[in-house]
């Protein structure tokens, strides 16, 4: 079995329901599960499901993208991941990260920059969004998968105005789920390539 950890932080509402459609997208792929974690219960590094952590197979990283950055409670999850660091406990370990923000742009590049050097540190191995732009033809539509066209990572946008209800819209949750299911796919190669060289 093949073990997806989701590290999510969501002021609002609106980054846990694309943490919720990203781990329903990895869950679709067989022999792997997908479990959400709070990055509120991983604050410090004494307390919380670091032992789950240890035990996964691929990490997400998601995070609102809050004045250009990833939040503060997303960071004091990293910050509290520095006795992981000095042993380098995740490395070779599959990462990915997802934002959200109230503006289409947000400055959401900039929050995902943050997780891939985070995930550097830790020796991980990156995975993008492996998909092409959805929304930059005139014969295209914000209904497509990747309406916002990122690649580093996951970029989802929901109205401020909205409530998670309704926001992200229909095609960031679907966008969600292939990205989850494409870091599920690329953990279960990683980790059957891990057993062949064992």
């Amino acid at each position: 079995m093949t073990s997806v950890a989701i590290v999510v932080h969501s002021g609002f509402g609106h980054t846990a329901v694309v943490a919720d459609h990203i781990a329903k997208g990895a869950n679709t792929v067989p022999g792997v599960t997908a479990t959400i974690y709070r990055a509120d219960d991983l604050a410090s590094p004494d307390a919380g499901p670091w032992a789950a952590l240890a035990a996964a197979d691929a990490i997400i990283l998601g995070s609102p993208t809050y004045m250009g950055s990833a939040s503060a409670t997303l960071k004091q999850f990293m910050d509290a991941s520095s006795k992981v660091w000095s042993v380098q406990g995740w490395k070779n370990k599959i990462a990915a990260g997802f934002t959200n923000s109230a503006s289409w742009s947000g400055d959401k590049l900039s929050t995902l920059t943050q997780l891939a050097v985070f995930a550097a540190q830790h020796g991980m191995i990156w995975t993008g969004t492996g998909m092409m732009p959805g929304y930059n033809t005139k014969d295209a539509s914000p209904e497509n998968v990747n309406r916002i066209g990122s690649f580093l990572g996951l970029m989802t946008q929901a109205n401020a105005d909205e409530s998670a209800e309704t926001a992200p819209p229909s095609s960031d949750r679907r966008t969600a789920e292939v990205f989850g299911a494409r870091v599920a796919e690329v953990a279960v190669r990683w980790s059957q390539k891990a057993l062949q060289a064992a």
